[in-house]
């Protein structure tokens, strides 16, 4: 199958692109430089040069694909607002290319679209004044080409997906600890964080590529919920700092962006996904994978 990929170049993407080429698939992997059209070409994948701002640009890789992975995202939380809505277009347009065919599209979301303190199962409804709910948008998009012929599904990836070369919530957290002097959580810390691996993650991408069903939400979580607490008192550990409680009050002052994302509880369960693909997580778990020095090497 050849596939086009946006995000190809990412902590996840690059690990789906290798995923999909060690399956036998064909790779062409949307990147906005010269730098990335050179990793993908040393991976055995092909450079498609685009952003996600760019439909003319989406709409030919979708065309000339057999399917589609879509990753990328607009990771800039100074224009937060405006994330969910270029997703959404980015989704259409390649849509819109499939439509009528059966060819897959599968898309990005995250666990985060949930109301807090409930296990998220694939089939629950999302919670639409969620922090996450831009990420709704692209999801939408997903039911209405579904209806059109696309075999569109969603993958909802946990707020942490981890492994080496991960620059996302942990590491953020990890920093946050050096500047601050401590490791902390809020409250008591028993708010729970799902997790994957980003290897388990790829595998998952290429299951619902496969396998998706038209209309389908797949849930990347190999761990259900890990106590907050218990992450922070890894990174005090590991860093040799004191580990710490703070008030949800207090939180933004320790945490700052952060804090959101730090006191949410939200629990959510795989275990749809894994009977429907014959998805297992196979890789180490987030708090065997934080104790490795490259999450703390600078």
């Amino acid at each position: 199958m050849r596939v086009f990929v946006t995000g190809a170049t990412g902590f996840i993407g690059s690990a789906v692109v290798r995923e999909l080429i060690d399956s036998g698939h064909e790779v062409v992997g949307l990147t906005r430089s010269d730098r990335g059209a050179k990793a993908l070409n040393s991976w055995g994948a092909k450079a498609h040069q685009g952003d996600l701002e760019d439909l003319a640009s989406l709409r030919n890789g979708a065309a000339a694909s057999d399917g589609v992975i879509h990753l990328a995202f607009v990771h800039d939380f100074s224009r937060y607002a405006d994330a969910g809505q270029i997703d959404r277009r980015a989704v259409e347009a390649m849509g819109t290319e499939l439509a009528g065919s059966g060819r897959p599209l599968v898309i990005t979301s995250g666990t985060l679209v949930f109301k807090a303190g409930q296990v998220a199962a694939e089939d629950a409804a999302p919670d639409l004044s969620s922090a996450a709910s831009i990420r709704l948008l692209a999801e939408d998009a997903v039911n209405t080409l579904a209806e059109k012929g696309v075999r569109a599904s969603v993958v909802r990836l946990a707020p942490s997906v981890h492994g080496e070369g991960d620059h996302g919530f942990i590491p953020t957290a990890i920093n946050v600890a050096r500047e601050k002097g401590a490791s902390a959580y809020i409250g008591d810390g028993s708010n729970r964080w799902p997790a994957v691996h980003r290897l388990d993650a790829a595998r998952l991408f290429r299951l619902a590529l496969e396998k998706g069903v038209a209309g389908a939400k797949y849930h990347g979580v190999a761990e259900e919920g890990i106590p907050f607490r218990k992450i922070a008192e890894v990174i005090g550990e590991r860093l040799r700092l004191p580990v710490v409680g703070t008030s949800p009050e207090e939180s933004a002052g320790h945490f700052g962006w952060l804090s959101f994302a730090a006191g949410f509880d939200n629990p959510a369960s795989s275990r749809k996904t894994q009977e429907r693909l014959g998805w297992r997580p196979m890789q180490a778990g987030l708090l065997t994978d934080l104790d490795q020095d490259y999450y703390f090497n600078r």
